[in-house]
């Protein structure tokens, strides 16, 4: 029996947000390749394994070295579908072919600026913690108690709860958001991702930009440029 770690690249078709976002073009690269090069040059992974809908995604992920040895199902490729699912849809796929997996690494294309040492560095926190889980945070710039949702005619009256409503940024504690870059996990142990032996991994800010809009794609392509400087 062949055990691996597999990485798992979701890109489906049909974002609404930006057209093609997965395939967009970041300094004239598809955005998706900026992922499959990072978990090859880390060397974390037997298999690089692009999750799409779509044929043309296929040709373009095979193109930059990833596997693409069968196309994600209907079923797990509508706006509703929910990463776990397409995870062990293509764990069950793999051990038809007698392929089984010690670990699973969920690795979204929408984080071009993650790189090989944040993968690397997150492997070695799952093998020092002998952990079940490791996901990619990083810091957040705002406490939680200055988010709310607005009501129809966009008042602010309770905003802020009075408990909150005189404290600085300096009596708060840190707080940090899961940043989407990097989900490792041990399918072995029924996909723990935040169970008692789950651990982050934290990121920096520049390397946890996550592409949602436009804004998101100039600020990538800006780190990108400097970074390589």
């Amino acid at each position: 029996m062949k055990k691996i770690n597999l990485a798992i690249i979701p890109a489906r078709s049909g974002s609404k947000g930006i057209k093609d976002k997965n395939i967009l073009l970041i300094n004239k690269k598809p955005l998706l390749a900026y992922t499959i090069e990072a978990a090859k040059k880390s060397k974390c992974f037997d298999i690089i394994f692009v999750s799409t809908d779509s044929k043309k995604y296929a040709a373009m992920a095979k193109k930059y070295g990833a596997n693409v040895d069968f196309l994600r199902s209907k079923r797990n490729s509508s706006d509703t579908s929910k990463s776990i699912d397409l995870m062990v849809e293509t764990v069950e796929n793999f051990k038809k072919k007698n392929i089984y997996c010690e670990t699973v690494t969920l690795l979204q294309p929408t984080s071009p600026l993650r790189d090989a040492n944040d993968i690397k560095n997150a492997f070695k926190i799952l093998k020092n913690k002998k952990a079940d889980s490791v996901i990619s945070v990083c810091e957040s710039s705002h406490p939680t108690f200055l988010y709310n949702t607005l009501k129809k005619d966009d008042s602010l009256h309770n905003f802020i709860t009075k408990k909150d409503l005189h404290k600085s940024r300096q009596e708060v504690d840190q707080e940090y958001y899961v940043n989407g870059a990097i989900y490792i996990v041990k399918p072995s142990k029924k996909y723990e991702f935040y169970g008692h032996k789950s651990y982050a991994y934290l990121m920096t800010k520049n390397h946890s930009v996550d592409i949602n809009d436009l804004f998101d794609v100039k600020l990538s392509e800006f780190l990108l440029n400097n970074i390589k400087k």
